[in-house]
């Protein structure tokens, strides 16, 4: 089982749906997806999973990922903006006490706008996953590259449809 703690109107959660079939979808807020509102970061400490998969807010991620840390068997997997990567505070009270088994850097740019899923659109922000294999906690951190593959893991129904162009202000 894996668990999304900030699951907002579920799109990671379909994915990861395809690979592990039960996972644990919540949000501090109801975005009206059907999830639990319940917040990750306060109250007892959830029930184990072997996997804790996210895309936190990036102001939490640090406590997020110490939390996922905490509840999960096999591993964790955060997907934040690579200046995440920087940072003496966060090397100090996260990267050094608990090295990541991987980086995977992205080679292209992965669109992200706050509260809408697109196809379309650019951005100036690198993205990377950031992962803890339980199994290899205490080997070396390995570095690697996503290579291009949007084109081939990408389909038309992974998103929303969008309204048709305007002429004029009006929809067509």
């Amino acid at each position: 089982m894996a668990r999304e703690p900030a699951a907002n109107r579920g799109h990671m959660v379909r994915v990861l749906r395809e690979f592990f079939g039960a996972v644990d979808a919540a949000d501090v807020h109801d975005y009206g997806a059907g999830f639990p509102v319940r917040d990750y970061l306060f109250g007892p400490l959830p029930d184990p999973v072997h996997w804790t998969i996210t895309n936190p807010p990036f102001r939490l991620a640090e406590q997020f990922i110490q939390r996922a840390l905490a509840t999960s068997r096999r591993g964790v997997a955060v997907i934040v903006r690579s200046a995440f990567l920087e940072g003496v505070g966060r090397y100090r009270d996260l990267f050094s006490a608990f090295p990541p088994s991987d980086i995977l850097q992205f080679t292209e740019r992965v669109v992200m706008h706050k509260g809408r899923l697109s196809a379309k659109g650019s951005t100036a922000t690198a993205y990377c996953w950031i992962v803890w294999r339980k199994e290899a906690m205490g080997e070396p951190t390995r570095f690697h590259w996503i290579a291009p593959c949007r084109r081939r893991l990408e389909h038309d129904y992974d998103y929303p449809a969008e309204p048709a162009e305007t002429v004029e202000g009006a929809l067509l």
